[in-house]
């Protein structure tokens, strides 16, 4: 198994607890009207030990305040001082750890990450419902299970919470609040998890980037310039800059595993209905939706996937039961694995230079390993297969638009739902029945196809991404081009991720590479159905092999490293 101190980056945990220990302020507090104040009345009691590593903040608070700073050194700006930034280099394990051991209370976990939210937040606007007063009340209750204490937060998509607003980043939701929890929502409680707030997203997770009208858009902690890829965006900024260590996210059609490559982390999107969705859903979209999250660690992935797979009653169906226990398949032996690789995108061509560099790099990185590489494309997404994950799509729009019309018992007015819904949601509204049913015959022939692929290869990698991160305001439509986002977005996820979605299989994105820019480019594998061990496995060995942990963006509540 790999050692704690391996993945805190080189945290000393027995030194750290001390100097947390020395500098502990009162556990229990009652009301979120006074985060503002207490937060800077931490930062001011740990200037003097911090000052020489973490650069002035103004009384705003604004996005320049936070960019990378232009020195000789580049020293970036950091978010956080004290304990606050120190246990934001910790994964959630590592945070858990502390608290078993006395060395901190739960509730300074939960004090410190909206101390980091609130810092963070106006540069990045990851987070768009903060839920601290119930973060508050519930940590103060008492909380247990193997990640007690540790902040989290949930994606505003799908998952829903009893008594916050949930929009689905759709002004036609701006009012509407949940009246129950989820399954998977029970399910993260009972593992000690306090969700201190919900994170931001396209509308109804429509497009490669997170721009919403509602809400604006989630700046990537790496460059405030740059998308975060989409639809996990704003949880991905959040876990990127530190604010919380892992982050809840879903994914139709590669909504993890793109903005993970964008912002610098590990995501696995699991087996199909690995996860539940009930109770409001028994599968999503023909099963291609699933849920899970963004982690800066692997074993943080693992063990969260402890806490949260299995069916739920009334379940449709269920993914093959694991042999063992997730977390196990952490540092044990992947053996020499049967790796296919392409630098070509679904259409045939490479992707960027950048994507096939990290690509490049990760075959080497692989081959150093023992595993044996060998240069292999999936079977051809053929015209009728593209055009039935479209006919899917455009359903899937109709079928959301539908469920929220009749649940709130209106349709949308002018203004309240963006271009591209729109324009989605009118072709969905000409999708029959049968037009339906052949394309998830289309899709489901092909993956048959794939399935025979994996009888000759372990897993099959690629560029996560076909391009960085683009620039924010690209992957938007207009009124007068309601396909804009679509066509724009298209080019930067060209080595479909969606592979993953319709044959049910799992996948990971592992950032291994950063280019020139500093911006990370994250490379994906894509293993057997139901078979996440061989991942976990996998990344596990990757992630000691070219550690990541220890990369802190220009916005972060982390100290740079």
């Amino acid at each position: 198994m790999i050692d704690l101190r391996q993945l805190v980056a080189g945290a000393d945990l027995d030194e750290f607890g001390a100097r947390l220990r020395r500098r502990r302020v009162p556990e229990v507090f009652t009301s979120s009207s006074a985060v503002s104040v207490r937060a800077h009345e931490v930062a001011g009691i740990f200037r003097g030990a911090v000052s020489r590593r973490y650069a002035p903040r103004s009384q705003a608070g604004g996005l320049d305040d936070y960019r990378e700073s232009h020195t000789a050194d580049g020293v970036a700006v950091r978010g956080a001082a004290g304990p606050a930034a120190e246990v934001a280099s910790l994964d959630g394990i590592g945070q858990a750890e502390l608290v078993r051991q006395g060395e901190v209370s739960a509730a300074e976990l939960v004090r410190w990450a909206i101390e980091r939210i609130e810092r963070l937040n106006p540069a990045l606007n990851a987070v768009v419902t903060p839920m601290f007063d119930d973060a508050i009340a519930r940590v103060n209750r008492g909380v247990s299970g193997p990640f007690a204490g540790v902040p989290y937060l949930l994606k505003d998509l799908v998952v829903e919470s009893s008594g916050a607003r949930f929009t689905e980043g759709s002004v036609f939701l701006r009012d509407n609040t949940s009246s129950f929890d989820s399954e998977l929502v029970l399910r993260l409680r009972r593992a000690g998890l306090v969700i201190v707030g919900k994170t931001n997203t396209p509308e109804f997770g429509m497009a490669p980037t997170c721009e919403p009208v509602l809400f604006g858009a989630t700046r990537n902690p790496w460059d405030v310039g740059r998308s975060t890829s989409g639809s996990s965006g704003g949880s991905a900024a959040a876990v990127a800059s530190g604010m919380v260590a892992m982050a809840h996210g879903n994914d139709l059609g590669g909504s993890l595993r793109y903005p993970a490559s964008a912002c610098g982390l590990f995501a696995l999107k699991p087996t199909r209905a690995r996860n539940p969705l009930g109770p409001e859903y028994g599968d999503a979209v023909g099963g291609n939706a699933v849920e899970h999250a963004l982690t800066r660690s692997v074993r943080d992935s693992a063990a969260l996937l402890d806490a949260t797979a299995g069916p739920a009653l009334g379940d449709p169906y269920w993914a093959p039961p694991a042999a063992g226990r997730f977390s196990d398949e952490v540092g044990a032996d992947p053996g020499r694995l049967r790796i296919a690789f392409t630098s070509g995108t679904a259409g045939g061509s490479p992707g960027h230079s950048d994507c096939v560099a990290a690509l490049d790099d990760a075959v080497a990185l692989c081959e150093s390993l023992g595993h044996h590489l060998v240069d292999a494309q999936l079977p051809e997404i053929t015209p009728e297969v593209g055009a039935a994950i479209g006919t899917g799509f455009n359903a899937a729009t109709a079928w959301i638009l539908g469920y929220w019309i009749r649940r709130l018992g209106r349709e949308p007015g002018p203004g309240e739902i963006e271009p591209l819904t729109r324009a989605f949601w009118e072709a969905g509204r000409q999708v029959t029945a049968a037009d339906y049913l052949l394309a998830v015959e289309d899709t489901q022939a092909y993956a048959r196809r794939v399935a025979e692929f994996f009888t000759g290869v372990d897993v099959w990698l690629t560029p996560t991404l076909s391009e960085p991160p683009a620039p924010l305001g690209e992957i938007v439509s207009t009124e007068t081009e309601p396909l804009r986002a679509l066509e724009r977005g298209g080019r930067t996820v060209a080595y479909s991720g969606v592979i993953a979605n319709i044959t049910g299989q799992p996948a990971m994105s592992v950032p291994l590479w950063w280019n020139a820019d500093g911006l990370p480019i994250g490379v994906h594998f894509l293993a057997r159905f139901g078979d996440e061990a061989t991942l976990f496995r996998l990344a596990a060995q990757l992630e000691q092999a070219r550690p990541w942990a220890g990369r802190t963006p220009a916005v972060s509540a982390r100290p740079a490293s």
